[in-house]
């Protein structure tokens, strides 16, 4: 471990060598982004903070005097006990652990919730960094009868205490001022009155730091508090791991004594807190905030009128995603379909040109157009339904809704091992599961993030409704028994299918590869509040901007690698159909040299690499009652699984540019044969196929997601692997099981 020195010694503000640096902290609904926005302006930029997938903003801001300063908010956090990945991170910041130290922290409070606010403000004072609190939402506390007492804090605290109300930028002038006072002058450590016993612990830890130097006797006290405070039973915080056997003879010698250090650290901090709280908060009038909130309430989490709001609201998110981002998709769609043709007609003019060089033109031109630009296109696709997403949740969430929605569905997705607010992405996943994934960032703990994640690929999102609608519409009968509507039916389900695997997924996960002990469910209801039209704009960019620039790459390369396997190698169409069929097409017209390409393309993709690898394991999914031409669909369908339908077109000879609802395509697998004159297709193999793909983790957008949210390609391998063999297992049980009981 090792903690970043003094400002000064790093060239800080008195060398003048760099910007003031800053960093944000405070709880979550505090009004912190809205305060940020105050501050930075139009200035913001958003990364992940270094070595993990937690993102953080930055922007630019003048202090009085003409001092530049940088600005960094942290993720939302109660505390920094190291539970969360976003409570390290915090952590991480303000100690200078992998970035520079900074040479203030401001921390914001809520001012209605002041007392509540002041436990983290405390951890970071103790850390021997210049502190500024900044009470928010004092507009709040006013209407609810509070009397904040600003001076009383600052005499207390032995730090600056701004009153702010960010979104009308009340008190911004004054904050300037104090974060300028605090870079230039000396940190205050508070004196909580530890006890005895509890020093001579954290003496123990503070001596065996290493790498600490740059910290003062005070600071390395606070770290060691820390440490004992995020220590579990499976070890230290990451980074601190040299001192993990002191800690643990820490723990082991107050445990042998009755005493529990958790509690002796927090309650000591609470204890001084609540010691001074008539100090700090007084009454000064009527509420008249929270009790609109309570009336909204009564009806919002009623019983009854609770649940039918909560499903109307979630509806409308799911038609938002489903039907208003369509036209955005569409026009995704003609765009890069329009460039592709104008691009290609390009390279067709210059191969026209130089026909000497028609072959090598001819493959820069696919490599562009269907590679590159339809790669960059399929990673643009999917921004529609990703800004309308968290469009949708930061406006929930900013007004207060989304904590009400969690408070209702908790117990319902206890169950299952998850919270709350796990459904609003397994909803999504229907759509999408990529912007689905990236919803799962409004959960605290890292492990219900993870969970979910792995759940939302079984939820049957839109890419897999045209492979449904294909095999029902070609291979099911309209009715059964003259009056049982079999195909809708059939679609049905295939999505209470879905639905039900992912709740199995979910508690067989959580109770052996993500068992973790049962936490106490602490639900933060705010009040009702006008959301910040910037605050929602820049979460909406952060997250597409975070998604095209992480997962973007991923998607691009593997499509480029997917059109590769399908178009190479390269042969002609005299070598593909033979010379005389070439000549007598040429001979009889345009329309025989139409279908003559359709023949060539349906050719040229049995002998291309995709073509070789799907007679390759057509011996390992024969059992599923599948042959080379549907392997070919499935390694196709890796590029997204709606290119399932589009291959089968270019395997039967009826071009690519063919859906679902293509009549000729219905009628090739109707009439498809095998060698032994059986059909190739039947209501039994339908079914085979849509189990597999209700299943199977086909999809790399997806993959390259789950890859950036998990933090590497550990959690992504597993879930291709399990849901492969899911897959696998439960259509070849659908297939040979039907055989065994008469079907075909």
């Amino acid at each position: 471990m090792t903690v970043g020195g003094p400002a000064a010694a790093r060239g800080g503000p008195e060398s003048g060598a760099r910007p003031v640096r800053i960093v944000l902290a405070g709880n979550p609904n505090a009004g912190k982004s809205t305060l940020f926005n105050a501050l930075t302006g139009g200035t913001a930029r958003v990364g992940n903070f270094p070595g993990t997938s937690v993102s953080t903003t930055s922007g630019r801001l003048s202090l009085p005097g003409g001092v530049q300063a940088t600005l960094v908010d942290l993720p939302g956090t109660f505390s920094l006990a190291a539970a969360s990945p976003d409570e390290r991170v915090a952590m991480a910041a303000i100690l200078g652990l992998g970035v520079e130290r900074p040479d203030v922290v401001l921390v914001v409070a809520d001012g209605p919730r002041l007392l509540r606010s002041l436990y983290l403000a405390l951890q970071v004072m103790e850390l021997g960094v210049p502190t500024v609190l900044a009470v928010n939402l004092m507009d709040e506390a006013r209407s609810e009868g509070l009397d904040v007492r600003l001076d009383a804090l600052a005499g207390e605290l032995g730090i600056p205490v701004v009153g702010t109300v960010a979104r009308s930028r009340e008190g911004v002038d004054a904050l300037l001022e104090a974060l300028a006072e605090a870079a230039a002058g000396r940190a205050a450590t508070p004196a909580h009155g530890w006890s005895e016993a509890l020093d001579a612990d954290v003496a123990a830890v503070a001596a065996a730091l290493p790498g600490a130097s740059g910290l003062t006797a005070a600071s390395r006290e606070a770290v060691a508090r820390w440490v004992l405070l995020s220590a579990d039973a499976e070890g230290v915080a990451p980074g601190f791991e040299a001192v993990a056997p002191v800690v643990r003879e820490v723990r082991q010698a107050a445990g042998r004594v009755g005493r529990d250090l958790e509690a002796e650290l927090v309650g000591t901090r609470y204890a001084w807190i609540d010691a001074r709280g008539p100090v700090f908060l007084g009454r000064a009038g009527v509420a008249t905030a929270r009790s609109v909130t309570e009336r909204i309430d009564k009806v919002l989490l009623h019983p009854v009128a609770g649940p039918v709001v909560f499903f109307a609201v979630m509806a409308l998110a799911f038609t938002a995603l489903f039907s208003w981002a369509d036209p955005l998709i569409g026009l995704v769609e003609t765009v890069f379909g329009w460039l592709g043709d104008g691009v290609g007609a390009g390279f067709d003019a210059v191969a026209a040109a130089l026909p000497g060089l028609a072959g090598g033109i001819g493959i820069a031109r696919d490599l562009v157009v269907e590679g590159i630009i339809g790669g960059v296109g399929s990673v643009l696709v999917f921004l529609p339904q990703i800004a309308m997403l968290f469009l949708l949740l930061a406006f929930l969430e900013d007004c207060g809704y989304l904590a009400r929605a969690a408070h209702l569905m908790d117990r319902v997705l206890r169950a299952a091992g998850l919270p709350g607010r796990a459904f609003v992405p397994m909803l999504s996943g229907y759509a999408c599961a990529v912007p689905a994934i990236l919803a799962t960032r409004t959960m605290p703990r890292f492990r219900d993030r993870l969970l979910t994640m792995l759940v939302i690929p079984l939820t049957s999102c839109s890419a897999r409704l045209p492979v449904y609608t294909l095999l029902i519409a070609a291979l099911f009968p309209a009715t059964l028994w003259g009056f049982l509507p079999v195909r809708p039916l059939a679609l049905l389900g295939m999505y209470v299918l879905s639905t039900a695997s992912a709740v199995v997924a979910s508690i067989v996960l959580g109770r052996t590869l993500l068992r973790q002990a049962e936490d106490a469910v602490l639900l933060e209801l705010p009040p009702y509040r006008v959301p910040d039209p910037r605050v929602v704009v820049r979460v909406v960019y952060s997250r597409c901007t975070d998604f095209v620039r992480e997962a973007g790459g991923i998607i691009l390369l593997a499509t480029v690698v997917i059109w590769a396997a399908l178009s190479f190698p390269r042969a002609t169409p005299e070598a593909l159909v033979g010379p005389e069929a070439v000549a007598a097409a040429q001979a009889a017209g345009p329309a025989a040299e139409a279908a003559l390409d359709e023949e060539v393309a349906s050719r040229a993709l049995e002998h291309s690499v995709a073509g070789r690898l799907g007679h390759a394991i057509e011996p390992v999914i024969a059992p599923l009652g599948y042959d080379w031409r549907m392997g070919i669909g499935l390694l196709g369908a890796f590029a997204a699984r709606e290119v399932f339908v589009s291959t089968l077109g270019v395997v039967y000879g009826i071009g690519e540019d063919v859906d679902e609802a293509d009549e000729g395509l219905r009628e090739r697998l109707q009439e498809d044969r095998r060698a032994d004159g059986r059909a190739t297709y039947t209501p039994l193999v339908a079914m085979s196929l849509m189990v597999f793909f209700a299943f199977a983790l086909q999809c790399l957008s997806t993959m390259a997601v789950l890859r950036k949210e998990s933090g590497g390609w550990r959690w992504p391998l597993a879930a291709f692997a399990w849901n492969g063999a899911l897959a696998y297992g439960a259509a070849l049980l659908v297939f040979q099981g039907g055989r065994l009981l008469g079907f075909e």
